[in-house]
């Protein structure tokens, strides 16, 4: 993800209205600073999980296994609920798997389903982050006074709601 470090002043996005005249300075603007939020925030989230040995895909899967009564799922399942292709996610459980905290097991029923189960090294990987994670997740909405939090989540779920009219 790149991440813009200086937004365009009004000023520059006036020189873009003058060539593309369909240009909104507020639409603009609003838009470039909710990439870069997104963009900052998920850098900090590197940056802590970095600190423990993970990449967010590494921690996603971890989760998402976590979140599963079983501790277990498939590769196509996990791939679907992270966003990446299937190629992505066998790369991201090769190296959990190296790392011992998923295992790779065949279905017992369907012995041609591959399941991926977390070990108990990988609950202890995110026993030691999930605290940080919360904590600081926590001080982070903190500094949102709580009527402006819930008019920000609407928001936002609007958005994502709407993305369609960028493609």
């Amino acid at each position: 993800m790149f991440l813009l470090k200086e937004l365009p002043s009004s000023q520059s996005i006036q020189r873009f209205i003058s060539r593309y005249p369909d240009a909104d300075v507020e639409a603009i603007s609003a838009f470039l600073n909710i990439l870069r939020a997104g963009a900052t925030i998920s850098a900090a989230l590197d940056a802590l999980l970095a600190q423990h040995g993970l990449l967010q895909g590494r921690w996603w899967v971890l989760v998402l296994l976590m979140r599963e009564e079983s501790f277990t799922s498939t590769p196509s399942d996990l791939a679907d609920k992270v966003g990446v292709t299937r190629a992505t996610m066998t790369g991201l459980i090769d190296g959990l798997e190296q790392d011992g905290l998923v295992v790779r097991t065949m279905d017992a029923l369907d012995r041609r389903k591959l399941l991926i189960r977390i070990t108990p090294a990988g609950e202890a990987k995110l026993d030691q982050v999930m605290p940080v994670y919360y904590r600081r997740v926590k001080a982070l909405i903190s500094v949102l006074p709580k009527r402006q939090l819930a008019g920000l989540q609407q928001s936002l779920k609007c958005l994502s709601e709407h993305t369609g009219l960028l493609k």
